[in-house]
């Protein structure tokens, strides 16, 4: 079997961007990846010791991405640039993430169609739901991709 890359090279995303750390397990519907909790995360507050909770939403975005370019690694494809198109209840069972803990990010793909996709997702720490939310993303064809690009680099040099 051959072997998987290393999440970071299934992520459309640069450092300091690239926020989650591991990928666990990923399959036809489903990824499972962790982060741990540290203060070379730009997100990471200096102060109290953490991430805020707001950031789960990233860390489950990202891990949808990392789904996706697995995804295309199998058809011998770049990793596809995608948007988040939106969160519906995400819903944090604390208001940070704690220096050094480790959080296992889980999404499951529910549907897809056309580019659009639904995952539902979850962040937990040593088993413990932490947060959970349902995310809706846009991968865009490479087409509609530099139509989208061209149409905002002429709304830049028109302004």
């Amino acid at each position: 079997m051959t072997k998987i890359p290393h999440l970071h090279q299934l992520l459309p995303h640069d450092t300091p961007m690239v926020l989650v750390d591991e990928l666990i397990d990923v399959g036809e519907e489903h990824i499972h990846c962790q982060v741990t909790v540290r203060e070379d995360c730009i997100f990471f507050n200096a102060h109290s010791r953490a991430i805020p909770g707001y950031v789960g939403i990233e860390f489950m975005a990202q891990s949808v991405a990392g789904w996706s370019g697995y995804h295309s690694w199998l058809q011998d494809q770049p990793s596809p640039i995608g948007f988040l198109l939106g969160c519906r209840r995400y819903q944090a069972e604390c208001s940070a993430f704690s220096e050094g803990d480790t959080l296992d990010i889980f999404a499951e793909r529910l549907m897809e169609s056309n580019g659009m996709a639904v995952f539902s997702c979850r962040i937990e720490h040593q088993g413990q739901l932490l947060a959970t939310s349902q995310l809706n993303a846009f991968v865009p064809s490479q087409e509609k991709l530099d139509q989208m690009i061209g149409h905002s680099q002429d709304n830049r040099t028109t302004s």
